[in-house]
């Protein structure tokens, strides 16, 4: 039975979730198109399944699930023996990637996702841009991003020389900040930064999700 994903391909958490799904070569999904600008995601059908009207969520079978880091992480483990080993080949590589994973939901994601929110999206759906939330939140990305430039120096990515879902959970939220919000200078001064990001937008998986959506449309 094909995994059912209930969403927007090009939004960030549910690109999240294809890109998972694109390293591990699974191929049997739907997606369910669900029109944010026509706030479907907050009727109540959808509301049913995902209590807090965000996209996206997948029906799985008996599995109904929401959270798109919990859905990667989920399928990351279900098909560990196929594509992309996105936890490494051991416990001590799994637990790295565990951890900057939550570094990535806590820290990087805190900061970025609000200057995309008040670049992009806000004016999308007639909301002010806070140009000073922008201001405060670039100061403390810039300071995640010191952090990144030194790990990165350290090894090619995240959890160590293998790519793994920790650097995959970056991708979506990235290309939005970089390609639509045109804030890319932020990455010049750290080169690690940049030749990782230039890395991950490189692979197979990352074109393929922005073929299927990955702009703003």
């Amino acid at each position: 039975m094909a995994i059912q994903i209930y969403g927007y391909a090009g939004s960030t958490c549910c690109g999240r979730v294809l890109l998972t799904l694109f390293e591990k070569n699974v191929d049997d999904y739907k997606i369910s198109h669900v029109d944010l600008y026509k706030r479907e995601h907050k009727s109540p059908e959808f509301l049913k399944h995902q209590p807090f009207g965000e996209t996206p969520y997948v029906i799985d079978g008996d599995l109904t699930l929401f959270e798109s880091r919990a859905i990667a992480r989920t399928y990351a483990r279900k098909y560990a023996d196929r594509g992309t080993a996105l936890y490494g080949s051991s416990p001590q590589e799994e637990a790295l990637v565990e951890q900057w994973l939550e570094v990535e939901a806590q820290h990087y994601d805190s900061a970025i996702s609000k200057i995309v929110y008040n670049l992009l999206f806000y004016p999308k759906f007639g909301l002010p841009c806070d140009h000073g939330v922008v201001a405060e939140q670039m100061a403390k990305f810039e300071a995640v991003l010191d952090v990144y430039e030194k790990r990165l120096s350290e090894s090619k990515y995240l959890a160590g020389d293998f790519f793994s879902l920790a650097d995959l959970s970056h991708i979506t939220y990235t290309y939005y900040f970089i390609e639509i919000a045109h804030r890319g200078a932020v990455f010049d001064s750290r080169p690690h930064v940049k030749a990782w990001i230039a890395d991950l937008f490189a692979r197979p998986t990352t074109q393929k999700w922005l073929k299927l959506g990955g702009h703003i449309p």
